[in-house]
């Protein structure tokens, strides 16, 4: 089951909302963008637009969902923001340990507080960890991953704004791709994506390529030579 636009996972969950920009790739955040428009629909989840909330009424959601999905925890927000507590952070965990007929997918700027928090923190199979890299100057975020207890470790080049040199993929087991998309969205370079994809394939790394983006993404489409790329880690198994 898909209720998601978001090509490699099936639905969302936000148990927070809100966020505060900390590198070039927020710049055109899509999640600030949607939270002020939600605002202004009057939405009672966004009233505090994109200011850091706290949800407690959705920490448990996941459990209403019966049939096994993949979950990316918190796209409107960072579960890592410093706004965010330990505790509330182990609530979140603990939903994830106990409801674990789904794959939850945890993607974060922040590396530096989840690498701290990672020994705090429960890692069964079924909870993924994932750092954004958008350019070459954020590798380090890959290091600060590497170094967590997170059986499932992967990378979103995403928003992908400049090359990546250097890329050392020792221990990560998944990669994702994309260009940035919507208004003022930053071109995305052919030959940055395919250096990716070729040490992904020399390394035998899972590869996802999610689109190339732009103002109107559609136009341009997600096909990288030719074909789809959407690799997943392999032996996923979720509990019925």
């Amino acid at each position: 089951m898909s209720d998601s636009k978001i090509e490699w996972t099936d639905t969302t969950w936000n148990p927070t909302t809100g966020c505060t920009k900390i590198s070039p790739g927020c710049k055109y955040c899509y999640a600030e963008r949607f939270s002020s428009r939600l605002k202004a629909m009057g939405t009672e989840k966004y009233r505090n637009g994109f200011k850091v909330t706290l949800h407690d009424d959705a920490v448990l959601l996941p459990f209403k969902w019966k049939t096994p999905r993949f979950v990316f925890v918190d796209s409107m927000s960072d579960l890592f923001h410093e706004d965010i507590p330990l505790d509330f952070i182990k609530k979140v965990f603990s939903t994830m340990y106990k409801a674990n007929h789904h794959i939850y997918q945890i993607l974060t700027k922040r590396s530096e507080r989840m690498q701290k928090l990672s020994s705090e923190l429960d890692w069964p199979p079924n909870i993924w960890l994932g750092v954004s890299v958008e350019n070459t100057d954020y590798i380090y975020r890959i290091n600060h991953l590497r170094k967590t207890h997170a059986m499932i470790k992967f990378i979103s080049f995403e928003p992908l704004i400049g090359p990546i040199i250097e890329l050392d993929l020792s221990g990560i087991d998944w990669v994702i791709v994309g260009g940035e998309s919507g208004p003022g969205a930053r071109p995305i370079n052919k030959v940055w994506v395919e250096q990716i994809r070729d040490k992904c394939t020399e390394e035998d790394i899972p590869f996802f390529f999610k689109q190339w983006g732009g103002t109107i993404k559609k136009r341009n489409g997600r096909k990288l030579d030719g074909r789809t790329w959407e690799e997943m880690p392999e032996g996923v198994l979720l509990n019925p």
